[in-house]
């Protein structure tokens, strides 16, 4: 039996819902699920990654999008979303499809385990022909704990099931070398690089959390991963095989070079910090050729209080990230060690390793189109005295 193809398809808050009215656009919902009910059909497995419940919500609790805080969004998110999944599953049913309903976080997405259990559970469903619909749980979610918008989600969703393709439906067609409404803008068609096009893009939409800068960084995120990334108009018929049949103009993400193993690709698209270790130039500079893992003679300050397993950002002495890595040990292992280490590791801890604080074996050296984490701003407590 052939191996089905695997679609990851965003919609965007602008899409789904009137921005004056904030409500459903069930037309548009109508020609979306239809169309994705025959790509079904043709043996694709499809995830939808959708926005719509904050805007739903709104109405609800008598805020306008402009006026609402963190707090009035988490609670319009818990009225908008079962409305939400209800059309979803109406529409569905017209079509003689079954939806699922998933909500993350992006620590779901980020430990390792969770990421893993996810995967599983939407692979079970792909076996019943049931079609995944996902959205950031953004009752319960704050802002520290936010994937932070359903673009880079879609990524990291395409990235978790490595996907054939991310389809990212907007309101423009495509990417512009500048603002659309320029009479001189030029479209773009193909990307060879994301990172080149991420500083020229800016802007939000009055519903959505994000505008093309977030569908670049994650066209960045999903390029990272081997996954191809089409940004394209979402009001138009057959909004999704239109695209995949070439029918008309989008901009396509293309991917380069050689992708990473699953692990690597988990590690590069990261968008929080478990914990950081500062390293000094020159050890950093050996990591990045790829020579060693990072002993605890390595070490020049920690941040975070983490545990085994847990994924480290390594920066330099500059303050530039240049690695990823899953630690070996835990915060408070990690200092001690790295304090005492003119004394044999098992008086320190407790127990006999040979292990690397991070071996080179689990971390990721991050090249230039990798998207990088600032060093925190608080102070790092220094380990070893300069």
């Amino acid at each position: 039996m052939p191996k089905k193809k695997k679609i990851v398809v965003k919609i965007g808050s602008s899409l789904l819902a009137n921005s004056e009215r904030l409500t459903l656009r069930y037309a548009f919902m109508n020609g979306l699920m239809s169309d994705l009910a025959q790509l079904q059909k043709e043996g694709y497995d499809i995830i939808l990654t959708s926005s719509g419940s904050v805007a739903l919500g709104l109405n609800m609790i008598g805020k306008r999008p402009e006026d609402a805080g963190i707090m009035d969004k988490q609670a319009a998110a818990a009225c908008g979303q079962p409305l939400l999944m209800n059309a979803y599953r109406q529409v569905a049913s017209e079509h003689g499809m079954d939806v699922g309903q998933m909500l993350v976080t992006a620590g779901d997405m980020e430990e390792r385990r969770r990421f893993l259990n996810i995967k599983n559970t939407m692979s079970r469903l792909f076996e019943s022909d049931i079609m995944p619909i996902i959205n950031e749980n953004d009752s319960v979610a704050t802002h520290d704990l936010r994937v932070g918008d359903n673009d880079r989600l879609s990524a990291k969703v395409a990235q978790m099931i490595e996907a054939d393709v991310l389809i990212i439906l907007t309101s423009v067609e495509g990417l512009y070398d500048r603002d659309p409404s320029d009479p001189n803008a030029k479209f773009i068609a193909e990307v060879k690089d994301v990172s080149e096009h991420l500083e020229s893009t800016t802007g939000v939409s009055t519903l959505g959390s994000g505008g093309m800068l977030t569908k670049m960084q994650a066209a960045s995120m999903a390029q990272n991963a081997g996954v191809e990334t089409i940004i394209a108009d979402g009001i138009i018929e057959r909004p999704v095989s239109s695209v995949l049949k070439n029918e008309r103009r989008y901009t396509r993400c293309l991917v380069t070079g050689k992708t990473a193993s699953p692990l690597k690709v988990w590690l590069s698209n990261r968008l929080q910090v478990s914990g950081t270790l500062v390293v000094s130039s020159e050890v950093a500079a050996s990591v990045i050729a790829g020579d060693c893992g990072i002993t605890r003679a390595d070490v020049i300050s920690i941040q975070g209080d983490f545990t085994k397993g847990d994924v480290l950002h390594v920066y330099d002495e500059q303050g530039t990230e240049v690695a990823r890595g899953l630690t070996n040990f835990s915060s408070e292992e990690t200092m001690l060690m790295a304090r005492h280490i003119d004394m044999p590791i098992e008086d320190v801890i407790g127990y006999k390793t040979k292990s690397d604080i991070i071996a080179a074996a689990n971390m990721l050296v991050l090249a230039g189109n990798h998207l990088l984490l600032d060093a925190p701003e608080e102070d790092q407590r220094i380990v070893v005295p300069l």
